[in-house]
């Protein structure tokens, strides 16, 4: 068995046992800390009595009926699976592997980060983290992988992309002794395609990419191909060939539609508005964002995402009932999410854009420069950064604050420097 005092703790710590009530008449308290801390290997004897105590079966053997289910969990740990059948198998396994020691128990308690994290319980998924730092070291390459790529999927999570990429980079070393398949080389590939794009590292994310669609195309797994279409199209949009960042988000638009999948349609409708709405063309961007939106199975952030958009572009053609419109809605929405780490942004553009609808250019230029610019800068937020120091610039120059205007587009500029040394 692996590690076997650290998989004893972890038993025990759920039961919310004490060492001292597990160790009574076993074992010293003091031996039982060495044990589950290393320090020592006990008998045989000694780790079955620990065992028996802890109600929990030692096996060396493997068990068919929960590998299956275990992988079958394993492989339902994605956004798009019904979240209710994941607990549902989640809390048979559970009850399961609470009883046994056996060759699944530490992959399986590696799959709860992952679980947690789609489940966006991050509270749960630090704590199981924290719960299996001290045994990492005795993972074998496959277990190594799956904790680092997990461990990248939680710093994604909250948009810790630089963390996040470190952890994948480990895992990408674990994949030369690690028991994987080539699909799973894929998405991790594809995981670390997004955190190039998220650094904007757009020639790495575009070579990551191409690697993991190549797998994909041989297992004919239409959706992933789509997915890698749109980051493809993301990269080449700002490495400034639209060309070819169209015709990557056609691609993906028909392979998402071949494939029924509403959530990757929604994504390339959104990309596809963002693509024509920089080259100028407010209408097709509007098409597109109003089919982003149609999509009743978003979550509140990327639906405040493509709605923030739409307003942007129904404001820039002078459509302003329309604007009012979908802005009463945003408001709607980010009144019933719960406050995480991106419902301040949306808040913001929100109120720059109910002041400018409404006339108050004092207000719109108090909450720019005293509240939101700070803000973008605290964050690092170069993107929205250039798009809303310009904003201001433009306005203060109309009045005639020509000094202010400078600082402003000084701050756009660099901001976009910025952009491009990432």
């Amino acid at each position: 068995m692996v590690d076997i005092g650290s998989i004893i703790k972890l038993q025990r710590t759920k039961r919310n046992m004490t060492q001292g009530e597990l160790s009574e008449g076993i074992v010293s308290l003091s031996y039982l800390s060495k044990i589950e801390n290393k320090k020592t290997k006990a008998s045989p004897e000694i780790i079955q009595l620990l065992c028996n105590r802890l109600e929990i079966e030692l096996t060396d053997t493997t068990d068919v009926q929960i590998a299956e289910k275990c992988q079958e969990w394993y492989g339902m740990l994605f956004d798009h699976f019904d979240k209710q059948e994941m607990v549902t198998k989640y809390e048979e396994l559970e009850n399961l592997m609470d009883r046994s020691i056996n060759d699944q128990t530490l992959m399986f308690e590696i799959h709860k980060i992952r679980y947690y994290c789609v489940l966006r319980d991050f509270v749960n998924a630090l704590y199981k983290i924290n719960e299996l730092h001290e045994m990492a070291a005795s993972f074998n390459p496959t277990l190594k992988y799956y904790w680092y790529k997990f461990k990248g999927n939680y710093y994604s999570f909250q948009e810790d992309h630089q963390h996040s990429m470190q952890y994948y980079k480990l895992a990408e070393e674990s994949t030369r002794l690690a028991n994987i398949n080539n699909e799973e080389v894929a998405d991790l590939q594809y995981a670390i395609s997004i955190e190039h794009s998220k650094l904007w590292e757009d020639l790495e994310a575009i070579e990551y990419a191409k690697q993991a669609m190549e797998v994909f195309q041989s297992n004919y797994n239409f959706i992933r191909c789509a997915q890698c279409h749109i980051l493809l199209g993301i990269a080449y949009q700002r490495i400034k060939k639209p060309d070819i960042s169209m015709k990557n988000y056609n691609l993906a638009l028909k392979l998402a539609e071949l494939s029924n999948n509403e959530d990757v349609t929604h994504l390339t409708h959104y990309n596809l508005g963002y693509l024509h709405s920089i080259m100028r063309n407010s209408e097709e961007a509007i098409k597109h964002y109003l089919i982003a939106i149609q999509n009743k199975n978003l979550t509140d952030k990327p639906k405040l995402e493509a709605l923030t958009r739409l307003i942007q572009e129904l404001y820039t053609i002078g459509d302003y009932d329309n604007a009012k419109e979908y802005l009463q809605h945003a408001k709607e929405i980010l009144n019933l999410t719960d406050k995480r780490y991106y419902t301040k942004l949306y808040d913001y553009i929100l109120q720059v854009y109910t002041c400018l609808l409404d006339g108050d250019l004092k207000q719109f230029k108090s909450v720019l420069a005293d509240d939101f610019i700070p803000y973008l800068k605290r964050k690092e937020e170069f993107q929205h950064l250039v798009f809303y120091a310009k904003m201001l610039a433009v306005h203060l120059e109309k009045i005639g604050k020509y000094k202010a205007s400078v600082q402003y587009y000084k701050l756009a500029n660099s901001s976009y420097d910025q952009l491009i040394i990432l």
